[in-house]
């Protein structure tokens, strides 16, 4: 899973190094402050000195513009790598779903793909960004001023060792039960995606069997779902917060009371106890990101999981080694075909199907619902690989040609029209992108579809709203029966 979405990050790696870099530089000028403040109170103020006050608070303040500027650099590196990141991840899911096989969509629901897309692939991005700032700044830091409160004094510096401890066993203790909760809300939100999809989708049907309160039903128990395992989730996560700040008070007050005792005698001054306790602080927000940090990385593991199986799917039908692009003719053969669609289990759809048609031949397949109609013709382009047999096309088998060459010359209206956003000519030129506008008036004329689109006010021109909502069922046919007969423009035989 790693390995697959590092990959992702492509050209963006200069921007995620450098993050790391800037904020590196960021904690060395932080943990440089406590020690010039320690210079001020002690050899400034203490020793009435003014003209070290003043060295040193020019130096305090190069030293922290230097931190600022670090910070301005690290978190604009972050953001374009963590946004490009993202974008990577979702347009290398992207192109690999357009490879995909009938097959291979079937393992995947819609509403799950647009949920990886999606919800997944923010929680990656977050973690990412958080990953290359707070994961480099908490442990460096953390270290940083344990290596200073060390130098201070050794004895105190055990203080912190203590709270370590107490915070490293409390967070891998919720962090090992909120996982497991994680893996379970984000399948939830598949649930709640196709809930949503299915309703807007079907809207018109909803409204007009008056199933509004059905629908709303079922979007909240949903919604529900997610909240409930949420709540779980976040009630262990917030106990993070109380056992945190327990353990920073009882380090303060600790530090406060043998700081006390080390000053009376002599062995801490009080330049130095001010050190320890900004040290004191850094060390615990630190502990505190890191919790962060562990969090953010249990929620997206599962979202990582979900995302690098879309990636690492293989299609299951790709072109042949030296694909053959010319079909010699229409005619198409059924030689003893079996199909099933899972291969390897699951009952047979087609059993020893013997089927054989001269080119310019025009026959009808009949049968009950269910009897596999659909399937048949899906097996002619290749949408499906057949179980057993083969299926030949102009005397070859699909399986030898080049898979766009094959179903540019099969010519298939699905019983599920879609039409897409924009204009009606642009639907017309999916099936030949550089169909002409006359070409594409000759195909609606065959088509029956000429006479509707020529009442519209903007005729061919005239933008079809997402899914065709705004054209009739008939008239969306008419439209894909258009569509695949500009294919045939490309084609010398017609399939």
């Amino acid at each position: 899973m790693i390995k697959t979405l590092i990959a992702q990050i492509k050209q963006y790696k200069k921007d995620t190094i450098l993050t790391p870099i800037f904020m590196a530089f960021e904690v060395l000028f932080e943990v440089i402050i406590p020690i010039i403040t320690a210079k001020i109170i002690d050899d400034g103020i203490s020793a009435g000195n003014m003209t070290a006050v003043v060295k040193y608070g020019v130096i305090m303040i190069i030293v922290a513009f230097l931190s600022l500027a670090c910070g301005v650099l690290a978190g604009k590196f972050a953001a374009t790598a963590s946004t490009g990141f993202a974008c990577n991840l979702r347009r290398a899911m992207y192109e690999n779903i357009q490879r995909f096989s009938f097959s291979n969509i079937d393992k995947f629901s819609t509403a799950g793909l647009i949920t990886r897309m999606t919800t997944d692939v923010t929680n990656i991005q977050n973690a990412f960004q958080m990953t290359i700032r707070i994961a480099v700044r908490a442990p460096f830091t953390l270290i940083c001023s344990l290596v200073m409160c060390i130098a201070i004094n050794r004895k105190l510096s055990l203080i912190f060792l203590i709270a370590l401890v107490i915070l490293g066993i409390a967070l891998f203790t919720i962090i090992g039960k909120v996982s497991k909760i994680f893996e379970v809300v984000f399948k939830k939100y598949d649930n709640l995606n196709a809930s949503v999809q299915e309703n807007v989708s079907a809207i018109r049907v909803v409204k007009a069997f008056v199933r509004e309160d059905h629908e709303t039903e079922k979007f909240q128990n949903a919604s529900n779902a997610i909240y409930k395992m949420f709540v779980k989730a976040e009630s262990l996560i917030a106990l993070n917060n109380p056992i945190m700040m327990f353990v920073v008070y009882f380090c303060i007050i600790l530090i406060s009371w043998l700081g006390a005792k080390f000053i009376v005698a002599g062995n801490l001054t009080t330049g130095e106890l001010t050190s320890l306790f900004s040290y004191v602080m850094s060390i615990l927000m630190s502990l505190m990101m890191l919790s962060m940090i562990f969090v953010m990385l249990t929620m997206s593991e599962a979202s990582g999981k979900r995302i690098a199986e879309v990636i690492n799917e293989k299609p299951d039908i790709v072109d042949p080694e030296n694909p053959d692009t010319v079909i010699p003719d229409g005619r198409i053969d059924f030689n003893h075909v079996d199909f099933a669609y899972t291969h390897g289990s699951g009952e047979a759809v087609l059993k020893d199907i013997d089927l054989h048609i001269s080119a310019g031949e025009t026959i009808g397949v009949i049968g009950g619902t269910g009897c596999g109609k659909s399937s048949l013709v899906n097996l002619i382009s290749r949408l499906y690989d057949v179980s057993s047999g083969s299926v030949c096309v102009g005397g070859k088998d699909v399986k030898e040609y080049d898979l766009e060459a094959l179903r540019n010359s099969v010519s298939v209206v699905l019983q599920k029209n879609v039409l897409f956003s924009g204009t009606i000519l642009d639907n017309l030129r999916w099936g030949n992108e550089n169909a002409t506008e006359e070409e594409c008036r000759t195909v609606c004329k065959l088509a029956c579809a000429d006479e509707f689109i020529e009442r519209f006010p903007d005729g061919y021109n005239t933008h079809i709203e997402q899914g065709g909502s705004n054209v009739s069922g008939g008239q969306k046919q008419r439209l894909c029966i258009a569509d695949r007969k500009s294919t045939r423009l490309n084609s010398s035989h017609r399939l």
